[in-house]
């Protein structure tokens, strides 16, 4: 164990506990909390309330303890952007603004909007992945390192309140789920999976709210 393994688990040495084994693996009480916070998080980000980001802030301290903890650097250093993001999508949900200056209401990405995002994604992720691999001791960087960068384009995606942002949790969370059986972490495995049946649900609920808006003006 590194030496920031060691720090992060003495300063969440409690909540690293086992609170039972599943398929062999040990499930902490932190893992266990953090999924609670997650799920909850989901479901007010699928109803559009704001209260969504302070749980997206709690549950990703300790998940970036957790992921430490398994050497996945990308993902333990993605929480910390997570909180940041969270911060920032917070403000935007309460005072954030559209080009015309009205405020932010659920909408769709213009196709070359679209098209960025899907070619910004594909290129920052062998970036990653190249960084993982050359300064950490991940045993999996690029694998750690798609679902690093795909989730920096979600938050960004949910934080201006556009609908695509569900289908890039979608691809987000089924490689995620991948990620997480390899390490073992199998509680988490079970949390993205339930994910990403939500980002389809969430998904088909912010397209009929930017059709209702459109429908409006």
């Amino acid at each position: 164990m590194s030496d920031l393994q060691a720090a992060w688990a003495a300063a969440f040495l409690p909540a690293f506990s086992p609170a039972f084994s599943a398929w062999g693996s040990p499930v902490t009480w932190a893992e266990i909390l953090a999924f609670g916070l997650a799920v909850w998080m989901v479901v007010l980000n699928m109803r559009v309330n704001p209260l969504a980001w302070p749980l997206a802030m709690a549950s990703s301290v300790l998940y970036g303890a957790l992921f430490l903890q398994y050497g996945l650097y990308g993902e333990a250093g993605l929480q910390v952007v997570f909180v940041l993001v969270a911060a920032w999508g917070w403000w935007q949900w309460l005072h954030g603004q559209q080009a015309g200056g009205q405020a932010l209401q659920v909408r769709h990405l213009s196709p070359r909007g679209r098209w960025t995002a899907v070619l910004a994604t594909l290129a920052a992720w062998p970036l990653m992945g190249w960084l993982l691999a050359r300064h950490t001791d991940s045993t999996v960087p690029w694998l750690d390192a798609f679902p690093t960068v795909g989730s920096l384009l979600g938050q960004w995606l949910l934080g201006r309140q556009y609908v695509e942002n569900w289908p890039a949790w979608v691809v987000v969370n089924v490689v995620s789920v991948a990620l997480f059986a390899v390490k073992g972490l199998w509680l988490t495995v079970l949390l993205y999976a339930v994910f990403a049946v939500m980002a389809v649900l969430g998904w088909r609920g912010w397209a009929a709210r930017a059709a209702a808006a459109a429908a409006r003006t």
